[in-house]
């Protein structure tokens, strides 16, 4: 069972009145301690619900993203994450800028071992744009490597999740 001390650095689980973003809010994520560390084992989330605006139009795009790490000392506490991810409804940015701001993001925050972005975005005027960013430590990029080819092999069932 964790302790206080280990879920001292969270604030916002457990609150009572939920106050969400309306701008950009990377401070908002929330990290633990990763008991398991010496394990290598992956993480997924899944927010079938992203939203963020075109920068030209503001016009809104809609996603699935799905974040995969693999985690090293800390790990994104998830109501924090989500609170983050919602705090792009209102930001106008590429689908690509989106993937890779919320990449980078999770990285700064909590060095994992591997991570990997995804983003099923909604077709708007005839085209779906998927784009996908990776990072990973020296030990982790055969695993880069390997992962970023298979985002152009033509295996699209990945999309109908």
């Amino acid at each position: 069972m964790r302790n206080e001390s280990e879920l001292g650095t969270i604030s916002l689980l457990g609150e009572n009145h939920t106050q969400y973003p309306t701008e950009y809010t990377p401070e908002i994520l929330e990290t633990f301690p990763n008991k398991h560390p010496e394990n290598e084992y992956v993480v997924t989330f899944l927010c079938p619900e992203f939203t963020s605006l075109c920068p030209k139009t503001g016009q809104p795009d809609f996603a699935k993203i799905i974040i995969n790490y693999i985690p090293r000392e800390r790990m994104v506490e998830s109501k924090s994450l989500k609170l983050y991810l919602f705090s792009f409804r209102n930001h106008g940015d590429f689908h690509e800028d989106c993937v890779n701001i919320i990449m980078k993001d999770l990285v700064k925050l909590m060095d994992p071992k591997y991570i990997e972005v995804i983003g099923l975005f909604t077709p708007r005027g005839g085209i779906a744009i998927h784009p996908f960013a990776n990072y990973a430590d020296s030990d982790h990029e055969e695993l880069k490597k390997a992962r970023t080819l298979s985002a152009f092999q033509s295996d699209f069932s990945k999309f109908n999740r």
